[in-house]
């Protein structure tokens, strides 16, 4: 660790506990309360209560001056954002809230427990358990089956040696230095694997906050976002850490290894040469099944309350659409009541007009072209036709309109054939086109690529049939305002 990180630590709130003025206070009353009991959260009027006892144990000793606060304002002073001590929440189904103990306070108890003299101090243990984890992380990681064949071969030889020795009337027990080794490793692995299920459960939790925000703060489409909040709780299942928990839960739960556990302490505790035991020892299965339970208790309870914030930002949504739409119609209410108001507004440029000097052209002389005015050169009697400027075809809309809505009558659409059998092509392909391109807002018109259709007529000047290969065209009255499908 560098001198930033460390420099960084000191506003963690193990670090801040640890300098904290009543520190012997907060430590002695919740590694009691939480540590010692192997308790999970308590709610506030039991805590309280415990506290208000602790505190008069304290200053009946020390001084009624020593800590005169009362024991609701520590507690909330324990659980506020600058402390971090203890975790303030309300749990589903109670009004009442309950404190349960965070990590980081179980780590400064543990430290400055670690802090006092030992009597014994035993290694022997700790090296063999590091040899066996290292032979089985070295041999179990190996694919070759070689390799997992002798080590198997070799721990076979090892036991039947061993069978061979019993049999033969050679048992020698452990003496009493090894016991007190092993078990004193024993014990400190226990109580730390209890330590760190409530970190586990604090970790799981921080995602979970981590993915909430997310979700508020999302911009992008509903399927991204679904997508990655599936993947991000998938991760946490599949994480180094939930594949692990999930591994010694259900080993923890199976009977083979419950009544195993059972035996094996119950025999612990009648050794004669261990006879300052922990008691607590004598259950600690039980507590380990206890907090496993909390932690995957928490783990559903946070992805019930992640579904349920998804139901409500979905619903959020819906009534913001819900709320526009009711505004549309209020809005167009209000306009066809008080006739068609004119928007207007004026904007002085779009862009600022820059002019620079040397853009300016210099002056040119334009040239003066001389204008012939005298008579055209030709026949006298020549005379010019004017009649083609005149003789201009018009096609009227408005009857092609009034053409489709008689075809239609009463129905909701009619193809553009139907119509011409009604009222067929009088000037011919312009007014072909003029249907193509007739927009109203009683008629919507629809194309169909997929479908053809032959329309004939007679061309008036050479007196020929021609014919057009269109798309199918289908007019229809557009739906009502209001009868849509909803959002």
């Amino acid at each position: 660790m560098d001198h930033d990180q460390i420099d960084h630590l000191r506003k963690h709130p193990a670090w801040s506990l640890l300098r904290a003025n009543n520190a012997a206070l907060v430590l002695s009353f919740l590694t009691s309360t939480y540590i010692d009991r192997s308790a999970g959260n308590i709610s506030s009027p039991e805590l309280v209560s415990r506290l208000d006892d602790h505190l008069f144990a304290v200053n009946q000793q020390l001084g009624e001056e020593r800590y005169p606060r009362s024991a609701k304002d520590y507690l909330e002073e324990w659980a506020d954002a600058e402390h971090g001590w203890l975790r303030r929440f309300y749990p589903p189904g109670s009004d009442e809230p309950h404190f349960d103990l965070t990590p980081a306070a179980e780590k400064a108890a543990a430290w400055v427990d670690g802090l006092g003299d030992r009597t014994f101090i035993g290694t022997e243990s700790r090296l063999t358990m590091l040899i066996e984890l290292l032979r089985q992380l070295v041999v179990e990681s190996d694919d070759d089956p070689a390799v997992r064949l002798a080590d198997l071969r070799r721990r076979r030889d090892a036991l039947d040696e061993e069978i061979e020795r019993i049999e033969t009337g050679g048992v020698a027990a452990a003496d009493p230095v090894v016991q007190r080794d092993r078990y004193q490793q024993f014990a400190r692995s226990a109580r730390e694997l209890l330590s760190d299920f409530r970190e586990v459960e604090e970790n799981f939790r921080t995602l979970d906050r981590d993915l909430r925000q997310k979700i508020a703060g999302w911009s992008g489409s509903k399927g991204e976002l679904l997508d990655d909040v599936v993947a991000t709780r998938s991760g946490i299942a599949e994480s180094d850490q939930g594949r692990s928990f999930r591994a010694f839960y259900e080993l923890l739960l199976t009977a083979e290894r419950q009544d195993e556990l059972t035996d094996l302490l119950d025999r612990l505790h009648r050794l004669e040469d261990l006879p300052d035991l922990d008691q607590r020892l004598a259950r600690v299965h039980h507590d380990w099944i206890d907090a496993s339970e909390r932690t995957q208790r928490t783990v559903r309870q946070l992805s019930e309350q992640l579904r349920r914030f998804l139901d409500d930002q979905v619903w959020l949504e819906n009534r913001r659409v819900f709320d526009l739409l009711r505004s549309i119609e209020a809005n167009a209410v209000t306009l066809r009541e008080h006739g068609s108001v004119p928007v207007t507004t004026t904007v002085d440029a779009l862009r600022p007009t820059v002019v620079l000097p040397m853009e300016r052209p210099l002056y040119r002389r334009t040239r003066t072209e001389a204008l012939d005015g005298g008579p055209l050169d030709g026949p006298d009697d020549q005379v010019l036709d004017t009649s083609s400027m005149f003789d201009q075809l018009h096609v009227d809309r408005q009857a092609l309109v009034g053409a489709v809505h008689r075809t239609l009558g009463a129905g909701r659409s009619v193809s553009l054939d139907d119509v011409l059998v009604d009222s067929p092509l009088e000037h011919g392909l312009a007014e072909l086109v003029a249907y193509f391109s007739l927009h109203e807002s009683q008629l919507a018109l629809d194309f169909d690529d997929t479908e053809r259709s032959q329309v004939a007529w007679v061309d008036d000047d050479e007196h020929v049939e021609r014919r057009a290969d269109v798309p199918r065209v289908t007019f229809s009255r557009p739906e009502p305002a209001g009868q849509g499908s909803e959002p």
